[in-house]
This record gives C-alpha cells, sequence and structure tokens, in this order.
C-alpha cells in the first residue's frame, strides 16, 4: 500500500442539528465529517452490530459483492473540496481469471457505512489529514460529559 495514507477508524458519532457529526481518526488527530441523520443511525448500527429486520442498502451492496466474488479492501478519504468529502471504495474480484483492483468514486458516508458493516480498514490521505482541523478535545469533552458516541 502506498504510503500517502494513514490508517483512521470512526471514534464517535454524535447527532446534530443538520445531520450526524462522525468523528474519523487516530491516536494524533480526529476530524468531523458531516453525513445525513440517516447515514449516522446507519453507521451507527453496523459499528454496534445492530440487528435489522430486513437488509439495508449496505446489506444490499454486500450481498452483490458477494455474488460476484468481489470483496471491499479498504475505503480511502481523499481529499476536501469546498467543503466536501470525496473518498474512494477500492474493491478486489478474484475468478478464474485472475485478481482486479477497482477503485470507485463514493461518498464518505458511504464508504464509512460499508467499511463499518463489512469491518474493513479506513485510511485518509496525508494531504488531507494534514488540512483538517483537529477536533480530539472535542470528541474527549463530549466523551467525558456522557453523550453518545460509538
Amino acid at each position: 500500500m502506498k504510503k500517502d495514507v494513514l490508517p483512521v477508524a470512526i471514534r464517535g458519532i454524535l447527532p446534530a442539528n443538520s445531520g450526524c457529526a462522525i468523528f474519523v481518526g487516530n491516536d494524533e488527530k480526529v476530524f468531523v465529517i458531516q453525513v445525513e441523520h440517516n447515514m449516522g443511525a446507519i453507521i451507527g448500527m453496523f459499528l454496534k452490530d445492530t440487528p435489522k429486520e430486513r437488509p439495508l442498502t449496505h446489506d444490499l451492496i454486500a450481498n452483490i459483492f458477494n455474488g460476484f466474488s468481489i470483496s471491499v479492501e479498504r475505503v480511502v478519504i481523499t481529499e476536501l473540496k469546498n467543503s466536501t468529502y470525496f473518498a474512494r471504495l477500492i474493491l478486489q474480484q478474484q475468478n478464474e481469471l485472475g485478481r482486479k483492483i477497482v477503485e470507485i468514486d463514493a461518498r464518505p458516508s458511504d464508504c464509512l457505512a460499508i467499511a463499518a458493516a463489512q469491518k474493513k480498514p479506513i485510511y485518509v490521505s496525508n494531504e488531507l489529514f494534514e488540512q483538517v482541523e483537529d477536533m480530539s478535545e472535542v470528541l474527549d469533552r463530549i466523551n467525558e460529559g456522557g453523550e453518545e458516541s460509538a
């Protein structure tokens, strides 16, 4: 794997007025990605392995991937443009013809949901990680205050 990415994890989820704040980071820094409220709830369900009555969209995607012998390798949050985060979903297909790696442009919220559902690694580009504001103290205060976080 290239050295231009860093491993991160979902460190917390906090409902907010305009959706949910997903705290993503490592021991060095944590940053926030704003997502729609329902996506925050879905990511939280996958993180907590909450049983679902019926398959969600991300479960459907996983079933389609399995049907075509495709596995999720990792997700990478790549950049921030005009207050919008961008991400890549890295897939691998292994069949009788060989191994193929495919990168797909995807919303970070979908990438985080798929990574949480399938317990796959999450990375952030070094360039983006240097660019984002460190929200570690905010997350620590939330956790100390007893607010819900993943």
